[in-house]
């Protein structure tokens, strides 16, 4: 699917109930090479299919980041988040007592994460896994992670926290906006454990202090 030349599909999505009829939808949309933007604990984040180029590319415009962008992956539970990276016991043990949350971890990737998603010279990638219904709904459903990237805008302080400003500032670039009601706007704490010691990468919504 290329860049849409019409509206994004806007779907009311509950945020403590999600509609299942609806959240097919859009996993339909990933599932065909689309791009969303979906609410999570944190804020709103842009979401393509594990190994859709395109939708890397998408991402990368919208944003205008380079190719050494940190791409997460938004896991549904902790035996999923372990097939794509590369876990020791210590980690295991921080990872877990830190998730759900709006924690992202930068990890070694596996051999199940494509090259072009992950960082070209170090080989890691981010992972996380949201404490939010239609986000964990989403990746339920899919059965993969979603590669995601935080909804932030060039030039923009703040992410946006309402799907009507999300459908202003991007409708015909997306295929799927996911309105949940207001999220925050303050990307996931990035932790960094790829380098055998702890780095907070960059402070966010998580408390760093349980580090």
């Amino acid at each position: 699917m290329a860049r849409s030349s019409h509206s994004a599909k806007y779907l009311d999505i509950h945020p403590e109930d999600p509609q299942p009829r609806l959240i097919d939808q859009a996993v339909a949309a990933l599932e065909d090479g689309g791009l969303i933007a979906y609410p999570t604990d944190s804020c709103y984040a842009l979401g393509c299919r594990l190994g859709d180029v395109d939708g890397l590319e998408r991402i990368r415009r919208i944003r205008q980041v380079g190719k050494d962008h940190h791409f997460t992956l938004v896991c549904a539970d902790f035996s999923q988040l372990g097939q794509y990276v590369l876990v020791s016991n210590p980690v295991f043990r921080l990872v877990k007592n830190s998730t759900p949350g709006p924690y992202t971890f930068i990890l070694p990737a596996t051999r199940e994460v494509p090259r072009k998603m992950s960082h070209p010279k170090k080989h890691t990638v981010g992972v996380r896994i949201p404490d939010h219904r239609v986000a964990h709904a989403l990746v339920e459903a899919l059965g993969e992670p979603i590669v995601s990237s935080t909804l932030l805008l060039p030039g923009q302080v703040d992410p946006p926290a309402e799907g009507w400003i999300v459908q202003d500032l991007l409708d015909e670039q997306l295929d799927v906006i996911i309105d949940s009601g207001e999220v925050g706007i303050e990307p996931t704490t990035v932790v960094d454990l790829s380098g055998g010691d702890l780095v907070i990468a960059r402070e966010g919504a998580g408390d760093v202090s349980r580090f």
